[in-house]
């Protein structure tokens, strides 16, 4: 039997396997690249730290990689969902001195992934239509942008930094959406990414110094900083 055709850029892709292991490479290392920010951005944002935010989210990417036998090119990142959580967390523990609050928001996080494990298993029983239902777009959707106005700032706050070179990324991901054919018209964000870092270091606006100073081996977090550190910590599960 013959494959089906594939019109990339004309339709949403909704089944990458069609496209071909190359393909699906490129549109998941876009995903990776548009995930970073969030996934980077969140324990900044937090204090959480990043090495272990990125390698945990690295390790559960390749898990949902084999659970979902490799049909998603995709990369889990951090959430802003949780901000609101960790600040609250924060506001009760952080603010007695000498405390360690991160270890309390731990768990929190932790008993939101055993909801996920709900949420999941029913899926699984009842199937993605029936659940979905009490999950409309009407509601998700305000969220979702709700979300995305409250970090509107620190967008603003990030291309602050080099206004010239978030205006080359920008202009380059519009473009490519707007005017370009086939693949790049779905990879827009993955060549903004690109064509962006290739100019500043052109232009010498890269310090690679951190990059040549890092560790290539090391354990990305403190034992104190984990849900183990206290059982204290057990008490942001309520």
């Amino acid at each position: 039997m013959a494959k089906e055709k594939v019109q990339i850029g004309a339709e949403g892709i909704h089944d990458a396997r069609p496209l071909g292991a190359p393909r699906m490479l490129i549109l998941g290392f876009q995903h990776m690249f548009a995930m970073f920010g969030a996934t980077v951005l969140v324990p900044a944002l937090t204090g959480l730290s990043v090495s272990a935010t990125l390698l945990f989210a690295g390790l559960g990417t390749l898990l949902f990689h084999f659970l979902s036998k490799g049909k998603v090119p995709a990369f889990l990142g951090s959430s802003f969902a949780f901000l609101g959580g960790y600040a609250a967390v924060n506001s009760l523990v952080g603010n007695q001195e000498g405390l360690n609050w991160i270890p309390y928001a731990g768990v929190g996080v932790m008993c939101a992934g055993a909801v996920y494990l709900v949420l999941a298993l029913l899926f699984r029983i009842f199937g993605a239509a029936k659940v979905m239902r009490f999950f409309p777009p009407i509601v998700t959707g305000p969220v979702i942008i709700c979300i995305g106005l409250t970090l509107a700032n620190s967008a603003i706050n990030n291309c602050a930094t080099n206004w010239w070179i978030a205006l080359v990324a920008i202009l380059i991901v519009v473009i490519c959406n707007i005017f370009g054919k086939g693949m790049i018209k779905i990879i827009p964000i993955l060549l903004g990414v690109i064509g962006s870092y290739a100019v500043a270091a052109i232009f010498q606006q890269v310090d690679f110094t951190p990059v040549a100073e890092a560790k290539w081996i090391g354990l990305p977090f403190a034992m104190e900083d984990t849900v183990f550190s206290s059982s204290a910590t057990w008490t942001a599960a309520f």
